[in-house]
């Protein structure tokens, strides 16, 4: 089967282990479990936008400064995922969604399947227009930070060292 041809899902699964990306897909009831698998104690969160999930207890949704110097994992909604990049699409929003995504060792993203498009071309028209309209600004993550600025390969210099991504089918 041709890349053109494979399922968005199917081509950032099959591509999320080989960035650092652990990827669980489950279904709305079962978000809060794999959630609460999925994170390292302290945890910090943004509530979640959908009406049918919900973090679970032990994730601090109203984190002060010190919370997020001591959260070892930050779970986020993802607002979008783009297959050919395996990254996600975190939008920066008045809830603290960026130090949460960006100031732990661990980031979990929580994304709708069907917020997963195939490509740079079709996250730019779904993007676009929404950050046109809201005036939020977003990131692209792909997978644990990373750089190798002096010499060896350091993960987490600059983020999470570890990020996992939950998506609810």
């Amino acid at each position: 089967m041709t890349q053109e041809r494979t399922d968005p899902y199917d081509r950032f699964a099959s591509q999320a282990e080989s960035y650092g990306v652990e990827l669980t897909e489950v279904s709305p009831e079962a978000v809060a479990g794999a959630i609460a698998d999925a994170i390292d104690p302290p945890a910090i969160g943004t509530a979640l936008p959908w009406d049918d999930v919900a973090l679970p207890a032990g994730v601090a949704t109203e984190p002060t400064p010190t919370d997020i110097e001591a959260a070892v994992t930050g779970v986020t909604a993802a607002s979008l995922a783009i297959a050919d990049y395996r990254s996600v699409v975190l939008r920066m929003d008045e809830a603290g969604s960026e130090p949460v995504s960006l100031f732990n060792d661990r980031h979990v993203a929580v994304l709708r399947k069907d917020d997963l498009v195939p490509d740079m071309e079709a996250a730019f028209e779904w993007f676009g227009e929404h950050l046109r309209e809201t005036r939020d600004s977003a990131i692209i993550a792909t997978g644990p930070s990373a750089t190798a600025d002096m010499g060896a390969l350091v993960q987490g210099a600059h983020g999470p060292k570890t990020v996992e991504v939950i998506v609810i089918s």
